[in-house]
């Protein structure tokens, strides 16, 4: 009897856990979506045009947004859910945060990241997500929220210093070496700015003032040789400014040239664009112009 019943409860055992096995969880199923009826103008209108409006959308959600099309039922979803909220205020905080947090994602951390690169400090993404909802929760633990803007902008500014001495302190010291040299020529004048210049061709005509209006050629290199710019690059017309919109170089030799006077001139990087990056300009650089004063333009 006892061998018959551990039998029986055997078979049961193997019943049951046949039918666990056998048996599959069962999925929600998705709403039934009812059929659309267009059944007046405005029907059509509206349904027209909320199809319109999407003409474009997909390739912005994947460029734009990096949404992967595969998962578009879950941007359908998404969207409904918003749709019948309505003006839900917990649901539309909620949806506000997830953009703000693709922006901070895919845009801000990049951009500060590559900010920081070859500088002496590096964007830690972790630490930087905390730091902005910690300041949102009035968390100031480490840092108030002016403390932290004071010590970041601080911070930034001298590490960028760092970097560009890093990057372009070489640059700085060859222009430095080449004036020095430069200065030893008989024919080139050295100013008490730090600015040399060579007369190519003595004018005779009135010298400008710095706020007069003036027609210049002229052609740009740098001390390797490298033209940057030339008013022949422009037309062939001689440019037309003013020598206070220029650089202080600029500013400085216009203003006792002689109209027809061809000059070399050899600019600092002070009196040129000093840390600026300005394309094949990089910052520090020593500059090299011919210039030619054509014309005073008379009002």
């Amino acid at each position: 009897m006892v061998i018959a019943l551990a039998l029986v409860a055997g078979a049961s055992f193997y019943t049951a856990d046949a039918a666990k096995k056998k048996t599959k969880a069962v999925e929600p199923a998705a709403p039934v979506e009812q059929p659309v009826q267009l059944l007046t103008s405005s029907d059509s209108v509206s349904y027209a045009g909320g199809m319109s409006v999407t003409n474009g959308l997909i390739p912005f959600l994947i460029q734009q947004q990096g949404v992967d099309t595969t998962y578009m039922a879950d941007f359908i979803r998404g969207f409904k859910e918003m749709v019948k909220a309505g003006s839900d205020p917990k649901l539309k905080a909620y949806v506000a945060g997830m953009e703000i947090a693709n922006q901070v994602r895919d845009r801000m951390i990049p951009g500060m990241s590559k900010d920081f690169t070859d500088s002496p400090d590096s964007i830690v993404a972790d630490l930087f997500y905390r730091g902005f909802s910690d300041a949102l929760t009035k968390d100031s633990t480490h840092f108030t929220q002016t403390a932290a803007e004071t010590y970041f902008r601080q911070k930034h500014e001298a590490d960028m210093a760092a970097k560009q001495e890093k990057l372009y302190g070489p640059n700085r010291e060859a222009g430095r070496k080449f004036l020095e040299e430069n200065a030893k020529r008989d024919s080139v004048v050295t100013l008490p700015s730090g600015l040399q210049y060579q007369v190519l061709v003595k004018g005779e005509g009135e010298v400008p003032q710095a706020t007069d209006r003036v027609k210049v050629n002229y052609e740009g290199r740098l001390i390797d040789g490298t033209v940057f710019d030339a008013s022949a690059r422009h037309g062939g017309e001689p440019a037309e400014f003013t020598p206070q919109q220029v650089i202080k170089g600029w500013t400085e030799a216009l203003t006792m040239m002689p109209v027809g006077s061809k000059w070399r001139l050899f600019i600092p990087s002070e009196l040129a664009y000093g840390n600026r990056d300005s394309g094949q300009i990089k910052p520090f650089s020593t500059l090299i112009f011919d210039v030619e004063l054509v014309e005073i333009v008379k009002k």
